[in-house]
């Protein structure tokens, strides 16, 4: 058996679902994966479908509790995310291209990063608004395909914004960014729990219930400490990686302010409008 990696045929079995043409967008596109926590499970994903060049930026490290749905072994306790992230794509495609940057995104280094990358992966997992805001105001200005990621449950939502977009995530979180200012409170969870209000009567109540008490612990500046288990992982993974493809095939696929979303405790798929 050959020791040797080979393109070709490590993407065989991907003959049927894969274009030729389409596996040839995706081995040279370059994706940024912007918070390698749910982000790893793209990343393992997207590699698996041929992805061969990797930006990964994260400032955190790999703590016990992410075992239970982020794509880490225990031996990478304590190690920073992107050096385990890393590790596990160079041992799936040990010819891919991973760049590691181990930092959090922030208004000085966000721009310099988006401007390398063709397709971006964002799992909306930041403290900082102004970080989250400046990476989908650099993606805009670079014409970078993003995708915004929310683990919900047994199941997720992904919104897509196209590289041709006339709007941003910026765009569509003014009226919150703005009411949260007027109450004394423009911290990312007073905002985000504006947006969980409007489309909380489309999810699973047990994922309102848990987000709920999440933004209560966030009020005091602690990290997000949002309950995630795995099954939202792996569908983040699928549902995103799905759409990447589609998107560099010429395929349809809704974009933001429309989330796609999928419960596997309802067993349904549906779009939501997070802008209404």
């Amino acid at each position: 058996m050959s020791t040797q990696f080979d393109y070709d045929t490590f993407v065989t079995r991907n003959k049927g679902y894969v274009a030729e043409a389409t596996q040839q967008k995706i081995k040279t596109s370059t994706l940024l994966i912007a918070g390698c926590g749910i982000g790893s499970s793209v990343a393992v994903c997207a590699a698996r479908m041929g992805f061969c060049n990797f930006i990964l930026v994260d400032g955190d490290v790999v703590d016990a509790h992410n075992l239970n749905r982020q794509f880490y072994d225990f031996e990478d306790i304590g190690n920073p995310k992107v050096d385990g992230l890393k590790d596990k794509i160079l041992r799936i495609n040990p010819d891919a291209k991973v760049e590691a940057i181990n930092t959090y995104l922030d208004k000085n280094n966000t721009d310099e990063i988006v401007k390398k990358a063709d397709i971006i992966f964002d799992t909306v997992d930041f403290l900082d608004l102004d970080a989250i805001l400046g990476l989908h105001i650099a993606a805009k200005k670079h014409h970078a395909e993003l995708f915004t990621a929310l683990s919900i449950g047994y199941g997720a939502g992904v919104l897509y914004f196209p590289a041709n977009s006339n709007i941003s995530l910026v765009d569509f979180m003014e009226n919150d960014i703005q009411r949260a200012k007027k109450e004394g409170d423009g911290s990312y969870a007073n905002v985000f729990s504006k947006i969980m209000g409007r489309i909380g009567a489309h999810l699973d109540q047990q994922v309102v219930e848990q987000v709920a008490k999440a933004l209560t612990i966030m009020e005091d500046g602690k990290p997000c400490p949002a309950s995630q288990i795995a099954v939202g992982s792996f569908t983040i993974a699928a549902m995103a990686v799905s759409m990447m493809h589609d998107v560099l095939a010429g395929l349809p696929v809704p974009t933001a302010p429309n989330m796609v979303v999928h419960s596997f405790r309802n067993h349904e798929t549906k779009l939501i409008n997070v802008s209404e």
